[in-house]
């Protein structure tokens, strides 16, 4: 069976006349094409994906989400979605640094002043950077202590996705003077940041999510993003809900590579059971109800994934005249969608062997990579609290509350 085989992927978007420029999803998909060829093969070997981060970065995706006044394609968050969604399907661990960059661009946006922000944003657009985390809220081992009109950050911090490669990084540190989280836009190469190589996880194992060492770096005060600040504001509060609508799409586009893996394994290379009355694998009644069900599940991750995004979207548009209410509508959608990619994810990726048989599980072929990299990123906060949170917004109409992770 041959990655390349187009059965791999949904069908490519239409063909512009020559000459004509490529929209955003189609550099995506050509992206994504390029990406399944090697997928398997870098999955076995973890580490950084540098040749494929080049791609995005020529590929001028890096500055999709930018807006056309700051030098950047001005894209909607739907269609910057439908960029890391396309990836996904291909290639999980890229789609994930690809959409915390754009995450990590929007976290400076919302949490800092224009006049802070713009010359970051001219900068990525103009050198296409790629922005990396260092923004963990739950791991407090960073301390920031002021000296003068700057802050020394010290100390570690771990899940520091996409950083390795990565031009500017956004790093957290707790002030030891006040207890407050300070978040800063820094650059990746300042003195006293090492980066370590250290993640080694089942899945997304091309993420560099391993850990940072912070020794005495220095911070500006005008690289905090105080004004206004995180969580501050129905607006700023836009950002964990951005966040989570990343991985929704992350989980969709990987569910539906998954299921076009496993269509093109049952049509081309399965075998039906002996007592089977079909001829064919893929005419088996069985067979064919796994199928029905999966697409089931993954149509309604992508009509719940969609609304969701407008939802977003028209929150984003409102500005600083968006309410709480706004907010809470935003936060019930993107829960809703997040728990559905989660479930119907883990059903398809786990799954799909009933339906491609033993011999689909070949170490070669490492089609258990779905499972294990979904399995890895839903762990990255327990989908049973947003099922108690929309229980209370069912029974009560009590909206999430703001946090890092609703």
């Amino acid at each position: 069976m041959s990655s390349r085989d187009p059965q791999l992927h949904p069908p490519e978007a239409p063909r512009t006349p020559p000459g004509t420029p490529a929209t955003p999803p189609q550099i995506a998909q050509a992206l994504a094409d390029r990406f399944a060829t090697t997928a398997a093969e870098r999955d076995a070997r973890g580490g950084t994906p540098k040749a494929e981060r080049d791609a995005l970065r020529a590929s001028g995706l890096l500055s999709l989400s930018i807006p056309t006044a700051h030098g950047g394609q001005g894209a909607d968050w739907a269609t910057t979605l439908q960029t890391i969604r396309t990836i996904a399907q291909a290639d999980s661990s890229l789609a994930h640094v690809y959409g915390f960059h754009h995450l990590l661009l929007a976290t400076v946006r919302l949490f800092a002043r224009p006049d802070q922000w713009a010359p970051w944003l001219e900068q990525t657009a103009r050198k296409q950077w790629f922005w990396g985390n260092a923004l963990n809220p739950l791991d407090t081992r960073t301390a920031a202590r002021r000296i003068g009109d700057w802050y020394d950050f010290s100390g570690k911090k771990g899940f520091c996705s996409g950083a390795l490669d990565s031009e500017m990084l956004v790093a957290s540190g707790i002030d030891e003077a006040t207890g407050q989280l300070l978040i800063a836009a820094i650059p990746t190469a300042r003195a006293g940041i090492t980066l370590n190589g250290d993640w080694n996880c089942i899945g997304q194992r091309q993420t560099d999510s391993g850990s940072a060492l912070f020794e005495n770096v220095r911070v500006e005060a005008s690289e905090l993003l105080r004004d206004p600040g995180p969580l501050t504001t129905p607006r700023s509060s836009l950002r964990p809900l951005l966040a989570q609508l990343i991985f929704v799409h992350v989980f969709l586009g990987l569910a539906e590579g998954a299921f076009e893996l496993a269509r093109h394994y049952t049509l081309n290379e399965s075998r039906p059971w002996f007592r089977s009355p079909a001829e064919r694998a893929s005419e088996d009644p069985y067979i064919q109800s796994h199928y029905g069900e999966f697409f089931v599940g993954l149509e309604s991750v992508r009509l719940l994934a969609s609304h969701a995004a407008a939802t977003f979207d028209a929150a984003w548009n409102e500005g600083d005249a968006l309410d709480a209410a706004g907010r809470g509508r935003v936060a019930v959608a993107v829960a809703t969608a997040k728990v559905a990619s989660t479930r119907v994810g883990l059903d398809v990726t786990s799954r799909l062997f009933e339906t491609t048989g033993a011999r689909a599980t070949h170490g070669a072929l490492r089609m258990d990579r779905f499972w294990r990299n979904l399995r890895t990123q839903t762990l990255h906060d327990p989908v049973d609290y947003k099922l108690q949170e929309l229980g209370d917004w069912a029974l009560h109409g009590k909206v999430p509350p703001p946090s890092f992770y609703s």
